[in-house]
């Protein structure tokens, strides 16, 4: 990613330019994909949700800030400034974390432990289904690059709760692609201050790590007590609900005070509402799925990939609505879409969700009502 955003900077044409945004956008994909799956691994179920959500700011906060500092050195210091500290910030990150980082995953871990003993008929003998699946790099990399997309598509639970979170995500950068001409034309907001209309996503992301892991917490230790001490992933769907009800809130009263031409502050706080509930329905969607499944990275990446591509497609067709619904009536028409995708999906899946996994050979025997009694 730093060579790739430096490529970036002293790109000579706009096709060398997009090549290495695509090819800095594909290696920067890596974190994303394995970060849950990491905090999966290092942290129980009971513990999870502060982690998880410290780790669900990074990606969405680092949208929020970057058009702040990118607009400020875009006018102060040129576009191409803008590459180079990415450049930057991605080396220091890597100086840091290439000596740090270890490995999480259990698999990897014994297969390691086991093979310092220098016996290898012993070690196929004892872990025969590590040395299959990391046995060959090939092997390796086909499974890691199918099972997400085998995940998605054969798991009628991972596909809803995706394509909800993928929903949001595909608004998210809607809004993200019409922040700069609407609050330029409307209020006069210039390149380095436009910026800062985008802190209002930020606000409401910081507070919904705050307030949103604590709630969603406490209600899956809450269930789970009920429960006789027994939790299962369906527990992390109330705080679900909770979110979800914040969405249209915040799309509702961003559009049409956009509409409306009031107060810049208004459609702020809007836009600050809807990042509150996106990031109090992400939290809980990721807990569910790194819960349920064996191959918690496999099935973020795959819940990854669907929000990345309606993240990528919905900027292609939002100024086309917005200019013939407006911005009230195109925000209410989205935030109608999350009603409908936010309410009654998530409550048919915490009443049907063990017995849909169940029939799913991916799903965690851990979290079956049979390998409970065992």
């Amino acid at each position: 990613t730093l060579g790739f955003s430096l490529g970036c900077a002293f790109a000579p044409d706009t096709g060398t330019l997009i090549a290495f945004r695509f090819l800095s956008g594909f290696t920067g994909s890596a974190p994303i994909a394995i970060g849950g799956g990491s905090v999966g691994d290092l942290f129980s179920e009971k513990d999870r949700a502060s982690a998880m959500a410290l780790y669900s700011l990074g990606p969405l906060i680092g949208p929020v800030v970057g058009p702040v500092a990118g607009g400020f050195i875009a006018e102060k210091l040129g576009v191409k400034w803008v590459f180079i500290v990415i450049a930057i910030s991605c080396g220091v990150i890597s100086a840091v974390g290439i000596p740090l980082l270890k490995e999480t995953y259990a698999p990897v871990i014994r297969l390691r432990r086991a093979a310092k003993n220098g016996d290898p008929e012993k070690l196929a003998a004892a872990h025969p289904h590590l040395i299959q699946a990391h046995g060959s790099k090939m092997r390796v990399l086909y499974d890691n690059l199918t099972r997400p997309i085998t995940i998605l598509f054969s798991s009628l639970v991972c596909f809803v709760l995706s394509l909800y979170m993928a929903f949001i995500y595909g608004i998210f950068y809607l809004m993200f692609t019409t922040f700069a001409t609407f609050f330029s034309s409307t209020y006069g907001f210039q390149p380095g201050v436009g910026g800062l209309a985008y802190l209002g996503l930020g606000f409401g992301f910081v507070l919904a790590t705050i307030f949103g892991a604590k709630f969603a917490d406490r209600v899956y230790k809450y269930l789970g007590s009920k429960n006789g001490g027994v939790t299962t992933p369906e527990m992390r769907i109330p705080a679900l609900f909770f979110g979800s009800l914040f969405v249209p809130v915040g799309l509702f009263w961003y559009g049409w005070s956009a509409q409306a031409k009031l107060h810049w502050i208004m459609p702020i706080i809007g836009s600050g509402i809807f990042g509150f509930g996106m990031m109090t329905t992400f939290l809980p969607i990721l807990l569910y799925l790194v819960d349920s499944f064996t191959y918690a990275a496999s099935v973020t990446a795959a819940a990854a990939l669907f929000r990345s591509l309606l993240g990528f497609s919905f900027p292609l067709f939002g100024e086309q609505m917005y200019d013939k619904m407006g911005l009230g009536g195109g925000n209410s028409f989205l935030a109608g879409i999350a009603i409908v995708l936010g309410i009654p999906f998530p409550v048919w899946i915490y009443y049907n969700g063990e017995k849909l996994r169940a029939g799913n050979p991916l799903t965690r025997d851990s979290t079956l009502p049979k390998a409970k009694k065992q």
